[in-house]
């Protein structure tokens, strides 16, 4: 982008959130709940997640989420989230994300200062955060102007 900084729409959203998510979990500020290995995200979900760092990416999806549109609450994360729930012989349904799961990330983020209380409903980023999802977009797009892709695993 000429003339400009780099913001959180330019750059590829799978590489930003894997660059933010490791970001979070290397600042260690983010609390983490003790039940993250025994959760299961919705009561569509048949497993827990395979990934150990799954609360630090859907941390960062949900950053990236208030970023692209403020004014969204736990309801809205939960929706967000769900997805078809399986019936067996009988027809599929929408079924919403855990509550829990949502509010927790919410809440650690707020931990950060990165989200606040929206006035009008909901959570909305603060300038800090706005500020520190732009640096490490920058950040992002500087290493795929290199030609150096995030194929390297993020957490070690």
């Amino acid at each position: 982008m000429p003339g400009g900084g780099v913001t959180v729409k330019d750059v590829n959203q799978q590489e930003f959130v894997r660059a933010l998510a490791a970001f979070l979990k290397k600042s260690g500020k983010l609390k983490v709940p003790d039940w993250v290995d025994i959760v299961k995200l919705a009561k569509h979900k048949e497993l827990a997640p395979c990934d150990e760092n799954w609360f630090y990416i859907r941390a960062a999806s949900t950053v990236r989420h208030l970023y692209l549109r403020g004014g969204v609450g736990v309801g809205s994360m939960t929706k967000i989230y769900g997805g078809r729930k399986r019936n067996g012989v009988c027809p599929s349904h929408f079924s919403v994300g855990s509550k829990n799961v949502a509010r927790k990330v919410l809440q650690a983020l707020e931990g950060l200062k990165m989200v606040e209380k929206d006035p009008n409903g909901g959570r909305r980023l603060t300038p800090q955060g706005t500020r520190d999802l732009d640096r490490i977009a920058g950040q992002v797009r500087k290493r795929a102007d290199l030609g150096t892709e995030c194929n390297e695993p993020i957490f070690t």
